[in-house]
């Protein structure tokens, strides 16, 4: 809604999208809780940790990354952090496994049986 200010009234938003024009506005005027800067500020971390591995390294690695440097955040953390800013792990390939038409058929040796097919 808010990159939508120009373009539409806010009362006709807050009717199509069911919102209290007061909750809105209060909304509008928040700052930013001290948690979602230290987010915005470890997912830059995570960004440059990211990019500096070749876009390579997932959550696991790069929380040890971010320990390293001695930040103290959890795994679960940066995973979620990750998913919200769409950094992902590069993945490699499978392998694919064929099978050839149909099994072959072992014989047995025993030359008792061999007379007895003949």
């Amino acid at each position: 809604m808010k990159s939508r200010l120009t373009t539409y009234p806010v009362r006709l938003m807050c009717r199509v999208l069911n919102v209290n024009r007061s909750g809105f506005y209060r909304w509008l005027e928040k700052p930013k809780s001290n948690r979602e800067k230290e987010n915005e500020r470890l997912a830059g971390l995570i960004k440059q940790s990211w990019l500096e591995s070749g876009c390579v390294y997932g959550s696991p690695r790069i929380h040890a990354d971010l320990r390293e440097l001695g930040e103290r955040c959890g795994l679960n953390r940066v995973a979620r952090i990750m998913k919200l800013n769409k950094v992902k792990a590069l993945l490699g390939y499978k392998r694919h496994y064929t099978k050839s038409g149909k099994p072959s058929v072992v014989v047995n040796n025993n030359p008792k049986l061999i007379h007895s097919i003949n």
